[in-house]
């Protein structure tokens, strides 16, 4: 596991699954796939930036949108999982 300051929170879903990932940060399945649509529509978002093609910048927004859905969905379960 990497050391890491406990007064700092993770900020990302991936530090989150590296940093522990059997502790108290394990992810549902919604949240799993939710965060790696995220970054596979990020990725297709900005190559499609630098490439010039619009249509793939488009679809990497709307893909990245539907993974932040996902993910939010995700998180929700797990908060009436625990009862909050």
């Amino acid at each position: 596991m990497l050391l890491h300051d406990e007064r700092r929170a993770p900020t990302t879903a991936l530090a989150l699954i590296v940093i522990d990932p059997i502790k108290e940060h394990t992810m549902n399945k919604d949240q799993a796939k939710g965060r790696i649509e995220e970054v596979k529509g990020k990725v297709r978002q900005v190559a499609g930036k630098i490439s010039g093609d619009k249509n793939m910048e488009k679809k990497g927004k709307i893909q990245n949108a539907a993974g932040v859905i996902r993910a939010g969905y995700g998180d929700l379960k797990e908060d009436l999982k625990k009862g909050g």
